[in-house]
């Protein structure tokens, strides 16, 4: 299993969180899009390390063209030496409408459109195939030569599609190179529902899971002291309340019986009472969306449940960094 961190996108922070991470001997860095341009912050984080994979965990591809993005996402792929892996994600219909004013409809259709269409974009730039490309959201029929770029030999970028829900799942394993599980997952439901989904649309395409990625990002509640392991929880418990919040994620909820939480938890959110929302996360919740763990235990613990399913797994910077490493130590021995 590789052992990846996700790092704050910051510009003006990320060249020294690369290479501390590179040094500490992580296998790969990614950068979320938040208040940043994840994009923006792997160019630096690849102008920073020398061998580590720099990926976008995720960057929201409805928020682009696939033309743009296979135009920056080319050029991370030769300004990282070929180490660049292409993490996409929907984002949720509010934001993709009225953050970035972008269509919105079917979006795992759209979403195994938009990767067929970046790999479609490619192999014309790489292999010569003129550029034909016409889809239900997307078409793609023109480029000259004065709009190609330049050859290169390290081809192009992986794509990592991030998924919840069987259909965008099923979408990363027909089109895409890996799948980037949600925090917002359990060990039941990856095992019921994420890899047989993954199983079946590998099967579907003439493929099999051999070679194909599964990266986790696990909530992890841990610290030396109660104090820090108390704000630890309640950190967690917020955090998977806002999850919880989404409709579109119930389906992790209704596996284990409590979908009435999410009604719960939205009703709290329309009311601005997101205070509150951390109190409906129980225990019982917390313990199936997160390792809470004493320090020493967390390593072991996040190998049990997930050592036989993640290919590669994100340990969150949140981690106080004398624990941060800890647990690098013990995953890596």
């Amino acid at each position: 299993m590789k052992i990846d961190i996700s790092l704050d996108p910051d510009p003006l922070a990320v060249e020294d969180a690369a290479s501390t991470a590179e040094s500490d001997g992580y296998d790969g860095v990614w950068l979320g899009e938040t208040s940043h341009d994840p994009l923006v912050g792997c160019a630096l984080a690849a102008r920073s390390t020398t061998h580590v994979e720099v990926g976008t965990g995720i960057a929201i591809a409805f928020a682009r063209s696939p033309m743009t993005l296979a135009v920056t996402a080319n050029d991370l792929q030769v300004l990282s030496g070929g180490r660049f892996v292409l993490g996409l994600g929907s984002q949720v219909k509010a934001h993709v409408t009225r953050r970035f004013s972008m269509p919105w409809s079917h979006p795992a259709p759209r979403m195994r459109e938009f990767v067929l269409a970046l790999q479609t974009i490619w192999r014309s730039w790489h292999d010569g195939e003129p550029l034909d490309f016409t889809g239900d959201f997307y078409t793609h029929t023109l480029m000259t030569p004065f709009f190609t770029p330049a050859a290169h030999p390290h081809g192009p970028p992986r794509i990592f599609l991030a998924g919840v829900g069987e259909g965008m799942t099923r979408v990363a394993g027909e089109a895409a190179d890996g799948l980037v599980c949600h925090a917002f997952t359990t060990e039941r439901y990856l095992r019921e529902v994420t890899v047989p989904a993954l199983a079946d649309a590998r099967r579907a395409s003439g493929e099999t899971l051999h070679g194909f990625e599964i990266s986790g990002v696990p909530f992890v509640v841990t610290g030396t002291t109660e104090e820090q392991m108390t704000a630890a929880a309640r950190a967690a418990r917020e955090q998977i309340a806002f999850y919880a919040s989404t409709p579109s994620y119930r389906p992790v909820l209704d596996l284990h019986g409590w979908g009435d939480l999410q009604g719960e938890l939205t009703a709290l959110s329309k009311a601005g009472r997101w205070a509150d929302m951390g109190t409906c996360i129980d225990d019982e919740v917390l313990a199936a969306f997160a390792v809470v763990a004493e320090p020493d235990r967390v390593a072991a613990e996040l190998l049990r449940r997930y050592g036989d399913v993640f290919t590669r797994m994100h340990l969150r910077t949140a981690l106080p960094r004398q624990i941060e490493l800890t647990v690098l130590d013990r995953l890596r021995s």
